[in-house]
Formats: structure tokens, C-alpha cells, sequence
């Protein structure tokens, strides 16, 4: 039996399983799983989304709160999950919406355990006990259950409701591996339950009892105002995604709870972005993410490109964005040993790049397979293709597959922006970790790399970035990576304005949605097949990062602005598609399109970082604008919470206001110390304030903006007026220590 476990304690409880109304409680495999029976239909629901209506609402990821709907034979009803504390659970029903007699209609709750010395119904306390060693998990109820059966397995349920109906009593028990408490729709349109772990039979009754009278928990708001909803998504994509890998005995965020990948399933990019998504929500989750992308490395040096319970995809791997992503999580958290950890593992993934995809010597990569391992599709054209993420698109339409080198005849533009940004990154860990000489190797690399992409893969009659044939021709398909060099920094001033027109081409990938991921006059878009035509959620964060760093921040706001739109006409039916239709965009009109895949998050992740987020060449950055409420999410200062109102951007952490300004647009390179306070501001037209609530004026040093020194406002409280400028600015604020 085991009682330890590596999961914190607020979410030992949580839906770990592919069914996602099921709470369980991990440490001990105890399982309380609704099932659903129609007399109408003569048919069990296990509400399994591959099977069964499942409307996924919201879901918090540090406990077990969730809420979702499902439809049998025309039956709908509500459930939630909402804990009383770390080792006590919650759940609840409610129908809708009533299909037939509700006398007809059942509900089950399946009481089971993996561990169980002891599953019994004790009639007098009218709870379930289930003895584990020495531990005691106790399930009550609302309203005592009409009857109480038992069975083998969960299946055993089913098939008994399915065959017997529900008036049969024949498997009546007090005593099972799986007891079944049964209610009606009629006599209980809406039910409760609560179990609660303890190591006493007495006490965790007790618990269970105080549990199921406590008053309700709420789901938090994460964003309101403008962008409202985006965080919240996030979470919520996060939360139902977020599963148990019992093969490997760990938490993960799957690509998709709905995907059938086997036991466990680990895209490299897939897993990066998941650690990116929950850092602002869940920095433990976040890290755990990372270290499960960067544990699928290979003995030769790559991250695999998949690694499941089925297959492992050795010879082949995914455009390196680990390096981008550790270095933001790291600019967000400070957690220097996680950053310590990654390094050597990405510095092998990158020199790997350089020797098994550059067979020609020339400095810039090419997809391929090479000959290792056993898996499915190796040394073909397709699993080449898979090493760019983007597996069917029209850009490797052209290519040839050389079976002495394993790589493709042309020169893969994604590929070399990620692969040259990951240098780039790479540098600043080592630079930040001390290791000077890794780090002139690591920005080397990238510069040179950057060179060769601006002089080699820019297609001077077309005015953009292509994939290129080693022999010297372009590649005539497009797809959005023309726009990544201005992500790895490679496009000049000239390519850049040439991009940016292509960008808001409604011919080329500006319209009817962005970024679709063939160009719109190509035959390619009109097939609307997986990576030809669609918009994918990752490649808009790409590029919308991009923009970024080219400091191209109104075309940054178009494109986050219309993707958000798009993601949230879809969000309002709780649908995160993998990837949308540039014409209407719909996430579910190609049969091929996963309804809630995590990467989806990406989108709505872009409107809740144009508020608060992090960037890898400008830090920490607050921006000004309409009034909107985003948090508590974390930052380098710990949990905190973003105001904006009237005009005023607050900085909130524990009910305190650290900051507070006027001054409009981005505060840039933000850093907010027990001393200091420093920032980069955007060009004011006009003079602004900036105040330090709850800092005495007393202790004012120095403050020092854009080279002048600037005094503090009159008052007890420290603020500062700021001249208006057309330039960026570098505010210092100095303190004496407090006290």
C-alpha cells in the first residue's frame, strides 16, 4: 500500500482519470465515479468524452474544483467537484434538463479502491468506509441513496443497470471492490456527496459530515474587464488536461485528455508549451511540464519527438523551443537550481541539431530521420516531416528525402529560426548561471546562424522567408514561419517592413482570421486538412512573440486582438480546438480537429500577456490601457494581481498596492526589490505619476529617470511625477532599507 506520494497535498484529490466527473484520490486509487443510467435509452453513460456529451467547464489546478455538463437520451445535468480541504472531496449533480421520468432515470455513484483491505456500506452511519493499511477514507451523502449494490468491477455496474434496469435489486450488497449507491431523478434531482481521508474510521466520518455541511467554495475569476476570460481559459484548459501517467507514476498536462495516445503520450513541443501555460497559474506544475519534455532525451543528444506508451519516435525530433520557454519560466520564477538542471540537457539537444541535421556543413538545418531506434515511420518522408511540428504541410511538398544523410534536399525556415533562437537563449542561462564560455559559444552560434538565415532563406523576389532547396531554388509553398526570424531576431529593417505587409495580406495570411498556415492563394489553404489552410494556436504565439521583439507592438495587438476573438467564439461552447478554419474560424468543422487540446490555451494566453507577462528581451512587462482585473497569477514578486482602472495600473500582492502609475502604455524590464525599483517607460506624450503606496517618503534615496535626477512629490507616501518623453526612459527608484 502506498502512502507517500510527490503530489502536494491540494490536489492528491483531482480528476486524474479519462473519465472527467470522477474525483480520485491518488495516493490510495480511491475512485468515486458517477455513472449515468437511461431506462429510455437502456444505456450507462460513464461520461467519457470519447463517448458520451461532455461540456467541460471550469477547472482549478492547485485543488479538485471543477464543474462540467453531460447528456443522456435527452437528460442533462450538471456536476461539480469542490473540496473542503486538502484530504476532503466534494461532489454534487443537478439536472437541467429533464428527458424522461426522472423515476427512470438513475444515478450512480461507483465507490471504489485500488488499495482496499476493507469497501463496506455501514447502514447505521449510511457512509461508505474504505480501510487502506491504516488509512480511512469515509463517503456520506446528501440523501441516504435508494439502494446500495455491488459488484466486481465498474463495468459490472453497467452491465447490471444495462441489463437488469433499475428496479432490480438481485445485487444488493453491503460489501464489494465496488459499491454502487443508486439515486433517482425524481426523488433526488440534485445530490451531494463528501468523502474525507483520515487515519481513524471515527474521524474521517466525522470530516465527511463536517464536509458535506460546509458552505460551497467559488472558482475564482481570474480576469474581468478587458481581455475577460482569457487567464481563466487557461486554467481551465490546463485543469481538465492536467491527468495521471500511471505507467510512469506522475502528474502530466496531456496534449489532450480526449486523445486516445495509450497510457501516457509526450509531445517534445507539446510538453514545453504545457510548462509555459501553467507557469503563471502553477509554477510546481510548470516545472514538473518542463522536466517531462527535457526527460525524453535521447543518448545521442536529441529530445525525442514523441515518447508514449506505444512508441518512441528516437530518430526524429521537434523544432527546439525548450531553451525560450526555460529561460521565460525562469525570468517569471528565479527558480535558479530548476534553470541549472535544464542547461545540460538543452546544450546537448542543440549541438545535436548541428551535427545530425547539417550533413552538408553549411550551417543552416534540414528535417530528417535518422537511423536509431525502432519506431513507426522511421527513415521515411512522413517522419522527417514530423520534425518541424508541422507534419502534412505544404512546405515539404517539394522536398526529397536523401537516404544516405536521412535529411531532406531543402533547408526548413522554422527549423532554423527555433534552432537558432535556442542558441540564443542558451547563452543567457549559461551567461545567468556563470558560464561565460558557454555563453559566447551559445551567442556565437546564434548570431552567425541569424546571419545565415537573413542572407540565405530571404527569397528576394517575393520579398520573404522560405524554405530553400539545397541546390539553390526557393520553395514555392509559404506557411507563417516567413514570420519567424523577426522571432529569432535574423530579419533587418527591410524584411521586417516586407513581412509585416504580407502579414496583413488578406491575400497571403491576414485574413479572413490569422495565421493560416498555407497562404491563401495556394492550392494548399482550400484543403482545410490539419497543417494545410489552418490556423494553429502555437505558430499565432510564435509569431505574436515575434512581433514583440521587433517592438512592432500595434501589429503584436492586431494579431492577439483577432486570434482572441476567434478562440473565444468557439470558447463560449467550451470548445479549445488544436487548430480553426482561416475562413470561418470554427475549431470543429475538420473531423481531424481535437475539441480541447492544450496548446489552444496559447491564444488566450497572448491577451493575458499584453496585460502581464514576460519576455525573453524585455523581462517582466506591465502595460497600461482599459480597465481589466487580471490574477492573482504568478510573478517575479510571487502571486500578484493586475488593476487597471480609470486610467491607473495598479500592482497588487496580498491585499497590498506595491505600485501604481498613470503613465500609459508597457513598464518594461520591471523589477521591484527590497531596495530598488526600476523599470523602462514607454514615450508619454504627457507627464505621469508613479506612486510607491505604503513606502514612506522618508526613505528615498535617489530617484533617476532617463539620466535625471527627478524629486518625490510632498506627502507621506513615496510618489513621483515623470516628464513627458518621446524616447523610452530607464526610472530608477533607490531606498534606504525598511526601518
Amino acid at each position: 500500500m502506498t502512502l507517500t506520494t510527490t503530489l502536494p497535498p491540494e490536489v492528491q484529490w483531482f480528476t486524474w482519470s479519462e473519465r472527467p466527473a470522477e474525483a480520485v484520490f491518488r495516493p490510495l486509487g480511491i475512485r468515486v465515479t458517477p455513472l449515468l443510467y437511461s431506462t429510455r435509452a437502456r444505456k450507462v453513460s460513464r461520461i467519457e468524452p470519447r463517448h458520451d456529451p461532455v461540456r467541460l467547464g471550469p477547472h482549478a489546478l492547485t485543488a479538485c474544483r471543477a464543474e462540467l455538463e453531460t447528456e443522456l437520451a435527452g437528460t442533462r445535468l450538471a456536476l461539480s467537484l469542490d473540496p473542503a480541504g486538502p484530504f476532503v472531496q466534494r461532489g454534487g449533480w443537478e439536472r437541467r434538463v429533464a428527458g424522461e421520468w426522472g423515476a427512470r432515470f438513475w444515478l450512480a455513484l461507483a465507490v471504489s479502491a485500488e488499495q482496499a483491505d476493507e469497501l463496506r456500506f455501514d447502514p447505521g452511519a449510511q457512509a461508505v468506509l474504505i480501510r487502506c493499511g491504516s488509512r480511512w477514507t469515509a463517503l456520506v451523502t446528501r440523501d441516504p441513496a435508494i439502494a446500495v449494490s455491488g459488484h466486481d468491477s465498474l463495468d459490472a455496474l453497467a452491465a447490471d443497470l444495462e441489463e437488469n434496469g433499475y428496479f432490480s435489486i438481485a445485487t444488493r450488497a453491503e460489501a464489494a471492490p465496488v459499491l454502487g449507491l443508486r439515486f433517482n431523478l425524481d426523488m433526488m434531482a440534485s445530490g451531494g456527496w463528501c468523502a474525507a481521508v483520515a487515519d481513524a474510521p471515527g474521524l474521517a466520518l466525522e470530516q465527511a459530515r463536517a464536509g458535506l455541511a460546509a458552505a460551497p467554495g467559488e472558482m475564482p475569476v481570474l480576469q474581468q474587464g478587458a481581455g475577460a476570460g482569457e487567464l481563466d481559459a487557461v486554467r481551465d484548459v490546463l485543469g481538465w488536461n492536467t491527468v495521471w501517467d500511471a505507467a510512469n507514476r506522475r502528474r502530466y498536462t496531456t496534449v489532450s485528455r480526449v486523445w486516445n495516445l495509450g497510457d501516457y503520450a509526450v509531445f517534445a513541443n507539446d510538453q514545453a508549451y504545457a510548462a509555459l501555460l501553467a507557469a503563471p497559474l502553477d509554477p510546481a506544475l510548470a516545472r514538473e511540464n518542463l522536466a517531462i519534455a527535457l526527460g525524453i532525451a535521447t543518448p545521442q543528444g536529441n529530445l525525442a519527438a514523441l515518447v508514449s506508451s506505444h512508441d518512441a519516435w528516437t530518430d526524429r525530433s521537434q523544432p527546439p523551443l525548450g531553451g525560450l520557454i526555460a529561460w521565460m519560466i525562469y525570468l517569471r520564477s528565479g527558480d535558479r537550481a530548476g534553470l541549472s538542471a535544464q542547461l545540460g540537457t538543452l546544450l546537448r539537444s542543440q549541438r545535436w541539431w548541428r551535427t545530425a541535421r547539417d550533413p552538408g556543413g553549411s550551417g543552416l538545418m534540414s528535417c530528417g530521420s535518422s537511423d536509431v531506434g525502432t519506431a513507426l515511420y522511421k527513415g521515411t518522408h512522413f517522419a522527417a516531416r514530423n520534425e518541424t511540428g508541422m507534419d502534412n504541410s505544404a512546405t515539404h511538398d517539394e522536398a526529397v528525402l536523401d537516404p544516405a544523410t536521412g535529411c531532406f534536399s531543402t533547408w526548413d525556415l522554422g527549423l532554423n529560426c527555433a534552432v537558432a533562437l535556442d542558441a540564443e537563449m542558451l547563452g543567457l542561462i549559461a551567461a545567468e548561471l556563470g558560464e561565460s564560455e558557454t555563453a559566447a559559444e551559445m551567442a556565437a552560434l546564434a548570431e552567425t546562424h541569424r546571419a545565415l538565415i537573413r542572407e540565405q532563406l530571404w527569397d528576394p523576389a517575393r520579398r520573404i522567408f522560405a524554405n530553400r532547396h539545397h541546390s539553390g531554388g526557393f520553395v514555392k509553398a509559404l506557411a507563417p514561419t516567413a514570420f519567424y526570424p523577426l522571432l529569432c531576431g535574423a530579419a533587418d529593417a527591410d524584411q521586417a517592413a516586407a513581412l509585416l505587409a504580407h502579414m496583413e495580406d488578406p491575400q497571403l495570411f491576414g485574413a479572413p482570421f490569422p495565421l493560416p498556415n498555407s497562404a491563401r492563394g495556394e492550392a494548399a489553404y482550400g484543403e482545410n486538412v490539419y497543417w494545410r489552410g489552418r490556423i494553429w494556436p502555437n505558430v499565432s504565439y510564435l509569431v505574436w512573440l515575434g512581433l514583440k521583439r521587433a517592438g512592432e507592438d500595434a501589429a503584436a495587438a492586431r494579431l492577439a486582438a483577432r486570434s482572441r476573438a476567434m478562440f473565444m467564439a468557439s470558447w463560449q461552447d467550451r470548445v479549445a480546438g488544436e487548430n480553426f478554419n482561416a475562413e470561418t474560424g470554427a475549431a470543429l468543422d475538420q473531423g481531424d480537429a481535437d475539441p480541447f487540446y492544450t496548446w489552444a490555451a496559447l491564444l488566450p494566453l497572448i491577451g493575458a500577456e499584453e496585460i502581464c507577462g514576460i519576455s525573453p528581451w524585455h523581462g517582466w512587462v506591465l502595460s497600461n490601457g482599459p480597465d481589466a482585473v487580471l490574477g492573482p497569477l504568478e510573478t517575479p514578486v510571487g502571486p500578484a494581481t493586475v488593476r487597471r482602472e480609470a486610467g491607473w495600473l495598479n500592482l497588487e500582492r496580498g491585499g497590498k498596492t506595491l505600485l501604481r502609475t498613470d503613465h500609459p502604455g508597457e513598464l518594461r524590464r520591471l523589477r521591484i526589490g527590497e531596495g530598488h525599483v526600476g523599470c523602462e517607460l514607454a514615450p508619454s506624450a504627457a507627464a505621469s505619476r508613479i506612486e510607491l503606496p505604503g513606502v514612506p517618503a522618508s526613505r528615498l534615496v535617489q530617484v533617476r529617470c532617463g539620466g535625471e535626477v527627478l524629486a518625490a512629490e510632498p506627502g507621506a507616501e513615496l510618489a513621483v511625477t515623470l516628464p513627458s518623453s518621446a524616447e523610452r526612459r530607464r526610472l530608477g527608484i533607490w531606498l534606504l532599507p525598511e526601518g
